[in-house]
């Protein structure tokens, strides 16, 4: 579960890394458009911040679209996991009663 998990962050690290550098342009975008006084400039800046907090949310949305999507396979791993490790159980059980049966001749109990 821990490896899942790991694995899980190791996914999504690119996707926090493009977030978090969309957002440090758009600061930086943003603090521009304030100290240009420029009106021609500032459409192009504003065209261009409209433009980064789009791709901001995209990436937003794609994240927590891979964050769910990973959670999901982790709670599946898991389920199969435990019906593997109950049929595991069952089956070693079932092999020791065989081998009484086969023993039984010995008083085995």
């Amino acid at each position: 579960m821990a490896n899942a998990v790991e694995n899980l962050e190791e996914t999504l690290k690119p996707f926090y890394q493009r977030a978090s550098e969309a957002e440090d342009r758009l600061a930086r975008l943003e603090a521009s458009l304030v100290s240009k006084n420029s009106s021609g400039n500032n459409e192009e800046l504003v065209k261009m911040v409209r433009e980064l907090q789009a791709k901001l949310d995209d990436a937003k949305v794609e994240l927590v679209a891979e964050k769910e999507k990973g959670l999901k396979e982790v709670q599946k791993l898991t389920a199969e996991n435990a019906k593997l490790q109950n049929r595991i159980i069952h089956l070693v059980r079932a092999l020791k009663e065989a081998d009484c049966k086969i023993a039984s001749n010995q008083g085995c109990r």
